[in-house]
């Protein structure tokens, strides 16, 4: 049981409004969105494209639920702009994160993704990098991780994501391999993991150490073997419903609890399970994930 300890819990705004599928949640407000998080019992939030701009606007909001920011994602095009142009973006994303009281900064790499192409089978084209691509990956890396911890006290977390460049666990541990522990850590994300084939417990017994952000979601596999059987591309999947809340669809989550508690995990696990809100009600997936944690962990 983690009671005790310096973990927290999040919950991502993409379960009541989808910043990639506008149409999923369009209907529902920000005000709405971090009311309901609170009331679910969660008292972190990661950004989403609905969330005030302004950081003293934000955290008024915010602090009347008793709710933080602990998390927002960033987009790097390392291997396809010039390391510049993702710098001074990553700069101000960070600088914003670091004025609402955030730790860590989650970024994926978004050169050549396939995640947000509607007609893009997500199984199939995805792109594989080569040795120089891996190298402006990781010098990237390790100069944005550099940036942000020496500068504003957040650390980089790298989230593998499906259909992107470092999907895979091969492609995760490369990474890893090629990335300065100081500077880069891993968002490690059950789902992703499991929807690619991967295990999700193997991966977090090699990474334990160099975790410092957690996304739990689970996944539906008769959702997935669909996905990959009619080439759907993931936004269709989402749609469909291949994500769910821990504890709905197949990941068995008490060997990854106990890994996290026993290697001494601290910061936020963040509930992320983006799904249809008219078929997957917000407030009710929140509390039926609130429950299932509390039952697994103590938290």
């Amino acid at each position: 049981m983690f009671e005790g300890k310096n973990v927290k819990l999040g919950i991502a705004p993409i379960a009541w409004t989808n910043d990639d599928l506008p149409d999923l949640g369009g209907e529902n407000t920000f005000e709405q969105c971090v009311s309901e998080m609170a009331l679910a019992g969660f008292t972190g939030s990661e950004v989403g494209n609905k969330y005030p701009k302004d950081p003293e606007v934000l955290k008024a909001a915010l602090s009347l639920r008793g709710v933080e920011i602990c998390n927002a994602w960033f987009s790097t095009f390392l291997i396809s702009k010039p390391y510049e142009e993702t710098e001074k973006g990553f700069e101000e994303h960070v600088a914003f994160l670091s004025k609402m009281g955030a730790k860590v900064v989650g970024v994926s790499e978004q050169s050549y993704s396939t995640q947000g192409i509607q007609d893009q089978p997500v199984f199939e084209g995805k792109h594989v990098m080569n040795d120089e691509e891996w190298k402006l990956l990781c010098d990237g890396l390790n100069r944005l991780g550099k940036l942000s911890l020496e500068k504003y006290g957040v650390a980089l977390t790298f989230h593998h994501h499906m259909g992107t460049v470092v999907q895979s666990a091969a492609e995760v541990e490369r990474m890893m391999q090629g990335t300065d522990p100081a500077y880069v850590s891993l968002l490690f994300d059950t789902g992703h993991f499991a929807y690619c084939d991967e295990d999700p417990l193997e991966m977090v017994k090699k990474y334990a150490d160099r975790i410092k952000h957690v996304h739990l979601k689970d996944i539906r596999p008769d959702v997935v073997a669909k996905v990959r059987s009619e080439k759907m591309s993931f936004l269709d999947g989402v749609r469909a419903g291949a994500f769910t809340i821990p504890g709905d669809g197949c990941i068995d989550y008490d060997p990854i609890f106990k890994v996290l508690e026993e290697s001494g995990y601290e910061g936020y696990m963040v509930v992320e399970a983006e799904q249809d809100p008219a078929k997957a009600n917000p407030l009710e997936y929140a509390l039926k994930a609130r429950k299932f944690i509390k039952e697994k962990t103590g938290l």
